[in-house]
């Protein structure tokens, strides 16, 4: 692969990155030389290759099918990870899309000539219009407290974690009030000790997760602040925690017992101001991940905000690059959407006397 001239480039082959490609697919582009989409890793799947492996879909809100394609049923034996990366190799297929891996973007820049270098390692593509679906899983948020780097334990982070059975025997301090901080604090103290901190108490929903009532709702909270330039909340993190048979189960086996975040951390574990102290082995940090957007640096994107203004999946700033994955659509319920409205911005930018 060394690049090549193309009218759109996509960033990304997770959900959001094949649903753009679909429906470029669909308006007439032809592969290789009307588009292309680059994905930085070895295989299929997004960021649900990465997932540990005793994750199951139904441990999870949900994932939309891709549109022209359903899922069907899955095997509930199975690890999510596996289910969705065959789902979305057999999409690939299906729709013939254009898919470059390993392909790392390490910069967009612009040209003197109205068009877009999209470089790498593999190559640089020349583009008139971006769709950039990088999602959030290669930037995983670690927040600091004092005394963080005196831990002789280990710490870990959500994107690290493979499944329980390295926790066998000792304490792990889950640290975060999100949906995955629930799933991993029970896995693991099914075979070690626990404790659970987080910066609020977490609020159970009672009733199960729909995207037509609650994911709506969540989609539109955080639009308001890309529509406003402000980095965007977690529309999982907006979702909330809903109450489940094994979200009962852990509360009745007192794993539910939650504690306010520590203010320190020592080399034998977690201190309150208070007097408190907690001794562990381990700090799990459950406390989710950044758009990753390093390469789109040069383009200048950012609002005084600290996020990027955006109406819809267009950038303001910039009407060549829409973000999909980004803020509102960093999820199954809008990637499909964020899809379709992507390649309807670039239609109305590459054949402005067509559009309708």
């Amino acid at each position: 692969m060394n690049g090549q001239n193309v009218d759109v480039v996509v960033i990304g082959a997770g959900q959001a990155g094949l649903s753009a490609g679909y429906f470029l697919h669909r308006d007439g582009l032809a592969p290789e030389s009307g588009y292309v989409i680059l994905d930085g890793d070895d295989g299929p799947g997004g960021a649900w290759r990465h997932r540990w492996r005793t994750l199951r879909l139904d441990g999870v809100h949900g994932i939309h099918d891709l549109p022209g394609m359903a899922l069907g049923p899955a095997d509930p034996a199975r690890p999510a990870a596996e289910v969705v990366a065959d789902y979305f190799r057999t999409y690939e297929r299906e729709f013939g899309l254009p898919v470059h891996r390993p392909v790392r973007v390490d910069a967009v820049r612009d040209r003197s000539d109205g068009r877009l270098d999209v470089v790498s390692a593999a190559g640089t593509w020349t583009a008139r219009a971006l769709i950039n679906a990088t999602g959030t899983w290669t930037r995983p948020f670690w927040p600091r407290y004092p005394g963080q780097e005196s831990f002789r334990g280990r710490q870990l982070h959500t994107a690290d974690y493979r499944g329980p059975e390295e926790f066998a025997g000792e304490h792990v301090v889950v640290v975060g009030g999100g949906t995955s901080a629930v799933q991993l604090l029970g896995e693991v103290s099914e075979v070690a000790g626990t404790t659970w901190v987080t910066r609020r108490p977490p609020e159970f929903r009672v009733g199960e997760f729909t995207p037509q009532e609650h994911g709506r709702a969540a989609v539109a909270k955080v639009d308001e602040r890309v529509r406003a330039g402000l980095p965007p909340a977690s529309v999982v993190g907006v979702t909330g925690l809903v109450d489940t048979p094994r979200t009962r189960e852990l509360r009745e086996r007192g794993v539910l017992r939650r504690l306010p975040m520590f203010d320190r951390v020592t080399p034998e574990g977690v201190a309150w101001a208070d007097g408190r102290f907690v001794r562990a082995d381990v700090i799990l940090w459950c406390t989710g991940f950044r758009a990753a957007l390093d390469h789109l640096a040069p383009l200048r994107l950012r609002a005084p905000g600290g996020g990027i203004t955006m109406d819809g999946t267009r950038v303001v700033a910039d009407e060549r690059i829409q973000l999909v994955g980004y803020g509102p659509s960093a999820s199954t319920i809008g990637a499909n959407r964020a899809g379709r409205a992507a390649v309807r911005e670039i239609r109305r930018l590459l054949r402005p006397t067509s559009a309708r």
